[in-house]
């Protein structure tokens, strides 16, 4: 299953598992949801949130789905606004 975006796949895995994979709260993870792309510091290394949720996700999505996904919402909002 190829996600289409970052809520896709957070919200197939569930907000609450997620969170508690990360060690963040929900509202964090909404945050994410709403922006359509994890934190700066997971695409420069500084972070695990990709891998995290996709240990969460028992399989049905790698670490690098979850940071193409994320990346190709930045691409297409970078895109947007020029």
């Amino acid at each position: 299953m190829e996600p289409k975006n970052l809520g896709e796949v957070i919200k197939k895995i569930r907000v609450p598992v997620v969170a508690k994979a990360c060690g963040l709260t929900p509202r964090a993870i909404y945050k994410w949801i709403d922006g359509g792309t994890l934190p700066r510091t997971d695409y420069t290394g500084e972070t695990k949130y990709a891998q995290k949720i996709a240990c969460a996700s028992g399989g049905l999505f790698t670490a690098q789905q979850i940071l193409d996904v994320g990346k190709h919402q930045v691409n297409h909002q970078d895109t947007d606004a020029a």
